[in-house]
């Protein structure tokens, strides 16, 4: 991990957008860096595409839902099972 210096201006978008998005600042700067290389690498893609790509780029770590019944009810409840 290094340290990366940025202007004010883009920190306080960092900021900004970051509380909007529910991120922390670091996580949407990443995020940003994600969808900066790929549409650089990719430059035919649309932003929706550059978020497709993220999101399939996920598929080792997806996690997989199943509906299941609750052991104290019996009524059908969602569980999450993250796929290693």
């Amino acid at each position: 991990m290094g340290i990366v210096k940025i202007s004010e201006q883009m920190h306080e978008a960092l900021r900004n957008t970051s509380g909007a998005l529910s991120r922390s600042i670091n996580a949407q700067a990443e995020h940003w860096l994600r969808v900066g290389m790929l549409a650089e690498l990719n430059p035919t893609l649309s932003y929706g595409d550059i978020c497709r790509k993220l999101i399939d780029s996920e598929g080792a770590r997806a996690v997989e839902a199943e509906v299941v019944a609750s052991p104290a009810t019996g009524a059908p409840v969602t569980v999450f099972n993250k796929v290693a």
